[in-house]
């Protein structure tokens, strides 16, 4: 039973593993497609993160650049907006595609999109629950051997909080998916409203967004693989231990 479940886990990894290269792949080859179009605004993708600043009255982000290709990110603890060297200088509809999302989670953290709140809220919970749910699940095989007749269900309990525990990355991977749709729709309004881009031109910087999207559901997709994973192991070895008695 143990080596039929674990061919099954090794296959669903293994098609994450193709799914995730693949949506890499897109990405690269969608933007790498779009950043040779150069936007009739003749704007950079810094040029686009400073006009949607101040266009909606935003004076507390700075925006920075950063090395690599597609690490641009926001750092709300630090206010600051970094674009990666691909993005900060180029005038092209992907450049200011993704720059213009990174400003959709500046406008989520300043309305108090929901999820976005919800999202940061669990990154120290998640953190926590990373480093925990292994001893607690060790914890609780220890006690369910030393308490067996006294308590019989002791260990079991414990382990199940270190699963849950671990199951905090689920939820991170499930509310980030919602989170980046949103800041892409968001970024898609802002470039139109603020005339960033045309209205023939958005296709493109949708195609790129969309592609950027992709990856965060075969992120999605194998959290979910690996906590199912831990969670039937946590089953068997407690099942195990219960026909031994």
């Amino acid at each position: 039973m143990y080596w039929n479940d674990y061919f099954w886990f090794m296959g669903a990894i293994l098609l994450c593993l193709l799914l995730s290269a693949i949506a890499s792949a897109k990405v690269r080859s969608t933007y790498a497609k779009h950043d040779n179009v150069r936007c009739r605004s003749g704007m950079t993708g810094y040029d686009a993160a400073i006009r949607l600043l101040r266009a909606n009255n935003i004076s507390d982000i700075s925006v920075g650049s950063v090395g690599g290709t597609l690490s641009d990110h926001y750092n709300p603890s630090k206010g600051i907006v970094n674009l990666s060297e691909s993005t900060y200088r180029s005038n092209s509809v992907a450049a200011v595609a993704v720059a213009a999302h990174e400003m959709g989670h500046v406008m989520q953290n300043k309305n108090g999109y929901t999820f976005y709140r919800f999202r940061t809220a669990l990154v120290p919970v998640v953190n926590f629950g990373s480093r925990l749910s292994m001893p607690l699940v060790l914890i609780g095989l220890l006690l369910d051997w030393y308490s067996a007749t006294t308590t019989p269900d002791i260990g079991f309990r414990v382990a199940m909080v270190g699963v849950i525990l671990y199951g905090g990355s689920l939820l991170f991977a499930l509310i980030t998916l919602p989170v980046e749709l949103n800041a892409s729709r968001r970024a898609k309004d802002m470039l139109l409203a603020e005339g960033i881009l045309t209205q023939d031109e958005l296709p493109a910087a949708s195609q790129v967004l969309s592609a950027a999207a992709m990856t965060y559901f075969v992120s999605l997709l194998t959290t979910l693989v690996y906590f199912l994973r831990f969670l039937l192991r946590v089953l068997t070895l407690f099942g195990r231990r219960s026909n031994r008695r």
